[in-house]
């Protein structure tokens, strides 16, 4: 924690901690447990809509419009949160501009975003797609298949392990 706090704002007047890693590497837990340590809120990347087919991407930009934007602006975000269950937009959620937020999902430490500290996650991919099937069930398996290869090209491409502050293995 401290040498998160070390670091100066990246975005405005917050230092963004983003939670990054392949999906079911376990960031969601880890995120949840970092941000009430550090004081802060925890935006996920499943609070956004993440269509399958565009891999780990496109959706950050609704993160940056709505939320990273107005930070740097010293003003509060806001976004409303996507239900996966319903399949639509649920309630608004405010993000202040605090001294700490955490960003955690597929992405969120990509190259060029405001971030002041990396922590990457990762556990081996068959303890991943166990996870990740227990959770959404089997009937995703192919999809699952498809998103792992996906955020690997992803990754590969923008190095973001190569530049963690701190990295997890949480198999």
């Amino acid at each position: 924690m401290r040498r998160i706090m070390a670091r100066p704002p990246s975005c405005g007047r917050t230092r963004v901690v983003a939670v990054d890693g392949p999906a079911g590497s376990g960031k969601t837990t880890f995120a949840d447990r970092l941000g009430p340590a550090l004081g802060a809120q925890v935006v996920h990347s499943d609070d956004f809509p993440v269509p399958w087919e565009e891999g780990p991407g496109p959706w950050f930009a609704a993160l940056e419009e709505r939320v990273l934007r107005p930070l740097s602006e010293g003003r509060p975000g806001s976004f409303r949160r996507y239900d996966w269950v319903r399949g639509v937009h649920a309630e608004e959620v405010i993000v202040p501009a605090a001294p700490v937020l955490v960003i955690e999902g597929v992405g969120t430490a990509r190259r060029g975003a405001p971030v002041s500290f990396t922590v990457w996650v990762e556990a081996p991919r068959e303890v991943r797609m166990a996870r990740v099937l227990e959770r959404d069930g089997p009937g995703l398996e192919q999809r699952w298949v498809e998103w792992f290869a996906a955020e690997e090209r992803w990754f590969a491409e923008d190095g973001t392990r190569r530049r963690a502050d701190a990295v997890l293995d949480l198999s």
